[in-house]
């Protein structure tokens, strides 16, 4: 019977622990959203341009589950690509506004017609609340493709530099904006509104 009246207690306090997850993020800050919005990626040939959607979900008070997927229009051509990467993320408060954040993922491109590559990336940095209703993070990552992707991009791997900011009207609602620069001087970016919960 104690056995029985333990595992309910258990099972009971599980999903309050899951509601809780972000409570040991820094202030303001919510590993749960999702945001989509215009997507853009410029380099020394081509440009893109399109749309994409991104989230995040808090599993733990220390982990997060995310990903991420574009659609690009090459310019002045009739090709397109896809981007997508899942992965999980790791984050812990080193201050009351400021979080220690570092992430991996399976990344995919495809572009169609066998120009296509998986990969993955590595990054990590500081997520922090800037004012009441701005926040902001910095991350230095690395990303390797397999060796199919020297075929379309200069290299399979690069280093690069992550920047983003979230305006926030309310607790809930929010504009927020992603730059990823790249080793080599290409560029990715997004803006979009976000919902936060």
């Amino acid at each position: 019977m104690k056995r029985h009246l333990l595992a309910l207690a258990l099972a009971a306090a599980a999903p309050a622990s899951l509601l809780s997850a972000t409570a040991s993020a820094a202030e303001g800050l919510s590993y749960n959203y999702v945001q989509g919005g215009y997507a853009a990626t410029n380099t020394d040939g081509a440009d893109a341009d399109g749309w994409g959607v991104d989230g995040s979900v808090a599993v733990h008070p220390n982990f997060h589950l995310f990903g991420a997927y574009t659609k690009q229009d090459i310019d002045h051509s009739n090709a397109d690509f896809d981007q997508w990467r899942a992965g999980v993320g790791y984050n812990t408060e080193i201050s009351p506004k400021v979080d220690l954040l570092a992430r991996v993922a399976y990344e995919k491109f495809d572009a169609g017609h066998g120009f296509d590559f998986d990969g993955y990336n590595v990054e990590t940095g500081v997520r922090a609340s800037l004012l009441p209703n701005l926040e902001g993070y910095a991350l230095a990552g690395y990303q390797r493709y397999d060796d199919k992707a020297k075929y379309v991009l200069d290299d399979n791997h690069d280093f690069y530099g992550r920047l983003g900011a979230q305006l926030k009207f309310n607790q809930n609602w929010g504009i927020s904006a992603d730059a990823k620069l790249i080793q080599g001087g290409d560029t990715q970016w997004t803006v979009g509104p976000r919902v936060t919960w």
